[in-house]
């Protein structure tokens, strides 16, 4: 959904507005934001940043929960009802035509480097899907000197992931994440190198390895219930990758990577993967 994250909190109980105001303090363009610790900061933040706009918990928030969607006044005091014992921050809705992120790596002795630039989904808050195709981002530059920027001031060692909106040919950064991610698990298979293997090398001082994909590549997380295992399988350049987690609804179980040589087939199979998961 517009305007949502997939993973609020990714800093591991960091405060979204402290992410917002790192990014802002390195050049860092974000979506509008407003702390809110009482309902007369919620009044003045909604003067400032408007509707539609995202409430969220600043912390222990992550795959949708603790956000609530503010279109019109009644949202704003329902949501209120429902959030304001805890410390919140008024984000601007925005009306994004992609999210998008990159998986950056730095070695203990400053080398960095970076995978594709991912296109991600998601349902109801969570991510559903990554995907890269065999030509490069237009935005793939962008996304990397942001990264560069938040690695290097952060003296930072291993994986991190930032999470962008792209509005028109610009790039506003969302959330990040210190550690693997969810939307780059795809480089298990699909990459020279997976992010996991290269988050060891990076902490171990080792060289790191290639982040070159292998092809056009997809990431399908499994959310609430088990699929057909077999049919699954029988997906050429489809992997299964379970959680052993009891089935929940809204609960990640696993997820399935795919690995093609071109976008087409990839496309082609992601909706026979899709229409396998469907099915009752």
């Amino acid at each position: 959904m517009p305007g949502l994250s997939a993973d609020d909190g990714a800093l591991g109980g960091a405060r979204p507005s402290a992410r917002k105001t790192f990014f802002r303090r390195l050049g860092i363009p974000t979506p509008p934001f407003h702390t809110v610790d009482s309902h007369a900061e919620l009044e003045t933040a909604l003067k400032q940043i408007g509707l539609p706009a995202v409430l969220k918990t600043r912390r222990m928030g992550y795959d949708g929960k603790g956000q609530a969607v503010l279109n019109d006044p009644a949202d704003v005091e329902a949501a209120w009802e429902r959030m304001g014992t805890v410390p919140l921050i008024l984000e601007g809705f925005m009306q994004f035509e992609r999210e998008v992120s990159v998986i950056g790596v730095r070695s203990t002795n400053g080398t960095i480097t970076f995978y594709p630039l991912t296109e991600n989904a998601h349902t109801n808050g969570i991510l559903s899907s990554s995907i890269i195709g065999t030509t490069p981002d237009p935005l793939q530059t962008v996304a990397e000197t942001t990264a560069r920027r938040v690695l290097t001031a952060l003296d930072y060692v291993g994986v991190l992931a930032i999470e962008f909106f792209q509005v028109g040919g610009k790039l506003f950064a969302n959330e990040m994440a210190p550690r693997v991610h969810n939307s780059g698990h795809w480089t298990i298979e699909g990459a020279e190198t997976s992010q996991f293997a290269n988050h060891l090398r990076a902490i171990l001082g080792l060289p790191l390895g290639s982040t070159a994909p292998r092809g056009a590549a997809a990431m399908l997380n499994l959310i609430g219930s088990v699929p057909d295992v077999a049919r699954v399988l029988a997906v050429p350049g489809a992997a299964l990758h379970w959680y052993n987690k009891a089935p929940r609804p809204g609960r990640k179980l696993g997820h399935i990577t795919l690995c093609t040589r071109d976008d087409q087939t990839l496309s082609d199979r992601l909706e026979h993967l899709r229409a396998i998961l469907s099915a009752p």
